[in-house]
């Protein structure tokens, strides 16, 4: 089996590097996109086990790229996780309601962020 793909989506180029360099010190597959559009289009290019997904981001949000993803049949295996700076229960109920599987609130920690990773692509 080989390394597990995922998908940083965030249109903010520091939290964007941070996150790529954090998974490949992991030893997972990165690869990046900085808006909704772009996002689905590498997304069916690299068909990613997993998508960190930035909400407040142009050219299509999160919620909507999201939503996009989960209408696709091809695009059921992948799981998603909302990168968020709200932390309000009501984004996060959109966001699950969107389809994603889980929530990271900004600022997060590498560790606790890893940790959902795991918990959703490792077998």
């Amino acid at each position: 089996m080989g390394k597990k793909r995922i998908l940083v989506v965030d249109d903010e180029p520091n939290i964007l590097m941070s996150i790529q360099y954090i998974l490949d010190m992991e030893g997972y597959e990165v690869h990046s996109a900085r808006d909704g559009e772009e996002a689905l289009d590498v997304a069916e290019r690299v068909r990613p086990d997993l998508i960190l997904l930035d909400v407040s981001m142009p050219r299509k949000d999160g919620y909507e790229v999201c939503r996009i993803l989960r209408e696709r049949e091809d695009m059921t295996g992948t799981k998603v996780i909302m990168l968020t700076a709200k932390g309000q229960a009501l984004e996060k109920k959109k966001g699950i309601e969107m389809g994603a599987d889980e929530y990271v609130t900004k600022p997060f920690s590498a560790d606790d962020l890893l940790e959902k990773i795991r918990t959703l692509v490792e077998p």
